[in-house]
């Protein structure tokens, strides 16, 4: 069957007010959805070093210990699975109640990152209090800080800095417009589909070219459609007219 677009595109401009009241609707409720449901993320960081790197000579001049930078950095790897253990985050709910989080929820939200070699690591925590993210960030590093000794009897851990509450902090999920643009396309197409469908479905003669196309047969007449309210106007301003013709009509309607 030969495809007719300037035959859809009539049918979509016959409802085209449909199209309009349906993707308003749905981009409307998709909008409040999202706005309803947005939670604002907050995250905080300290860095960390690895830094026991001196060994002192015959007259007790410090010098650079190259082997042990690349001990370090090799130890990294490893301190990154230390910190989010028990071992370290219960200390951290112990140490510092008043920030209400258990060891497991410390483990989700803490993530260790370290520089590419380097002797750096960053301990990052995301929540959704910018103040509570600062406050485990800080509390993971004091804690690191002094159990490591104990875990690897060794102490060459420094905090290089400490994280700090902002006054204005700027949320690491900002507010994304994807959903309401593709809620908007997405009930377009859709309407759009379901009108055209609908059309093809309906098999109810309209025009005399629909009678023309399958009888076969020409018509010889046919009743135009008029609205009721145009109709009873055109009667009533008929009448108006009649009257005029007749002396003292006015007066007498």
């Amino acid at each position: 069957m030969e495809i007719n677009f300037k035959e859809y595109l009539m049918v979509i401009k016959k409802r085209w007010w449909l199209i309009v009241i349906v993707v308003f609707i749905c981009t409307f409720l998709t909008s409040m959805y999202t706005t309803s449901n947005y939670v604002p993320i907050y995250q905080a960081s300290t860095k960390l070093i690895v830094n026991k790197t001196f060994e002192q000579d015959q007259l007790g001049t410090e010098q650079i210990d190259y082997g042990a930078i690349g001990v370090n950095m090799a130890l990294i790897n490893t301190y990154k699975e230390i910190i989010k253990t028990p071992a370290i985050m219960d200390k951290v709910v112990q140490r510092y109640p008043d920030l209400r989080v258990s060891t497991d929820q410390l483990i989700s939200i803490v993530n260790v990152t370290n520089l590419n070699d380097t002797q750096v690591m960053s301990i990052v925590v995301r929540h959704f209090s910018h103040e509570r993210a600062v406050g485990i960030a800080n509390a993971v590093s004091d804690v690191f800080q002094t159990e490591i000794p104990h875990i690897m009897k060794v102490d060459n851990i420094t905090i290089l800095n400490r994280a700090k509450v902002q006054d204005n902090p700027t949320p690491v999920n900002q507010k994304s417009n994807q959903y309401i643009i593709l809620s908007f396309f997405a009930s377009l197409a859709a309407t759009i589909g379901i009108i055209l469908l609908l059309d093809a479905l309906d098999d109810t003669l309209k025009t005399d070219e629909d009678i023309r196309e399958v009888f076969g047969l020409s018509t010889l007449a046919y009743i135009p459609k008029a609205k009721y309210g145009k109709m009873k106007l055109k009667r009533k301003n008929k009448l108006s007219k009649k009257a005029e013709d007749i002396p003292y009509a006015k007066t007498i309607y």
